[in-house]
């Protein structure tokens, strides 16, 4: 029979055993640490109004509002790895002004902030476009307080920070939302959605991504307006709670809001029409488009432990268009550039789930969004489109003046090349982020 010291012994060394057995485990298990999620909202409208721009050429005074001008902000961070978005109710918003943003938020690094336009065409200029007479059309003092309210957004997101879960879903949008000025059916009907919910089932974000010129009223109507944005977030906030976030796609040459009145057609093949030019049809289509948003994401599973990744890579393209050259070289923002005739752009890949999300610094033509989408490595594959820059409409060398529909996009385009240096950089990057 044992000695009962010997019995101690043996129990001792099986307890140690078992915590050595439990350490070696949890060593070879990679630590999880749990996704955060922030969001936060700052009013940009400039009071008293400003002019408002459609793009090149003169800006159109504005007499009254219709909803308000937002920054919106999103903030994920996961362990080391953060990536912050910011949505503007803006025409477009240069670099320049985007790195004044990101040295106000010294939390997040400057690389991981993606700061995108929703595109409006009824928002004041924040290019500062020179008018040829040796002035521009934007007003600085009100760049500098939408640099400052971003900045806000995302330190107020930053410090909301909470433990949250993602849900990502794609899907098509139903309904008479958008469609091609120039070719009526040559447009990404996906959406893509994005939601931060808490432990509790509350929503913290939603963002949804979607390529649509948001143009109903433009600026011919004397009115400052978030267009058709503007609608869409109230309705997603008021419906689900959080904050709501729109990111534009690869909505150009010319992915436009389907504002046609289809009974009244202008031209033998009822493509073009006269159109519902008024707030009521920005809210139809803002509001559709909540609907739909919500309607993809509702059962879309709630990720386990996502991977969370920002990526960078500076891209260099060549300025061929005298018109675009004129305004990086005659705006008073100082828009960096090579004495070659040529400017940068950042591009980023963010990996969030089993979602990738690639960024576009100017409004990419529906075929180079098909095709980018199609090459990434994503369950879910988003673009973020005039985010980091906004250098014009990009599209492919065989598109580049091919016919009279496409004299205005290739004049307002960097040049012939644009399209391809951005597809090989872009895949280029991700290429290089599937490496082992």
């Amino acid at each position: 029979m044992p000695h009962a010291g010997f019995r101690t012994l043996s129990s001792r060394a099986v307890a140690l055993g078992a915590c050595i057995s439990v350490l070696l485990a949890t060593a070879a298990t990679p630590a999880r640490s749990e996704i955060l999620a922030g969001a936060a909202v700052r009013v940009i409208t400039p009071d008293p109004l400003l002019p408002v721009s459609g793009g090149m050429g003169p800006t159109k005074p504005a007499g009254e509002k219709r909803g308000e001008l937002t920054a919106r902000a999103l903030v994920l961070r996961k362990g080391d790895a953060s990536v912050g978005v910011v949505a503007l109710d803006l025409l477009g918003f240069p670099s320049v002004l985007g790195d004044r943003v990101r040295a106000r938020v010294p939390r997040l690094p400057g690389p991981n902030i993606l700061i995108g336009s929703t595109h409006t065409h009824s928002a004041p200029d924040c290019y500062a476009l020179p008018d040829g007479k040796g002035g521009h059309s934007g007003d600085l003092a009100y760049m500098d307080l939408v640099c400052e309210r971003a900045a806000e957004a995302l330190n107020e997101a930053l410090d909301r920070l909470e433990p949250a879960r993602l849900q990502v879903a794609t899907g098509e949008a139903r309904g008479k939302i958008a469609y091609n000025y120039y070719a009526p059916e040559l447009y990404d009907r996906r959406m893509s959605v994005i939601r931060a919910i808490a432990p509790d089932g509350k929503t913290l974000a939603t963002l949804v991504n979607y390529a649509i010129h948001p143009e109903v009223l433009g600026n011919g109507l004397g009115i400052l307006s978030p267009d058709l944005v503007g609608p869409l977030c109230e309705t997603i906030e008021a419906e689900s709670g959080g904050v709501a976030l729109f990111v534009n796609g690869a909505q150009g040459g010319m992915v436009t809001a389907d504002n046609r009145r289809l009974v009244e057609p202008i031209d033998p093949g009822g493509a073009h029409s006269k159109d519902e030019r008024s707030w009521a049809e920005c809210q139809r289509i803002g509001r559709l488009m909540a609907t739909e948003a919500l309607r993809i994401v509702a059962d879309a599973p709630v990720q386990e432990d996502p991977k969370l990744a920002c990526h960078a890579r500076t891209v260099r393209f060549p300025v061929e268009s005298d018109l675009m050259w004129a305004v990086v070289t005659g705006s008073p923002l100082r828009y960096p550039h090579g004495d070659d005739r040529t400017v940068s752009a950042r591009i980023n890949l963010v990996e969030m789930g089993d979602a990738q999300i690639l960024t576009i610094p100017g409004e990419a033509l529906p075929n180079i969004g098909f095709y980018l989408k199609r090459k990434m490595r994503g369950k879910h594959n988003l673009l973020f489109g005039l985010t980091n820059d906004a250098f014009g409409y990009i599209l492919t060398r065989v598109d580049f003046q091919s016919f009279p529909r496409y004299d205005y996009i290739s004049r307002t385009s960097l040049g012939e090349e644009t399209g391809e240096i951005l597809i090989e950089n872009a895949l280029g990057l991700v290429e290089e982020v599937a490496k082992p």
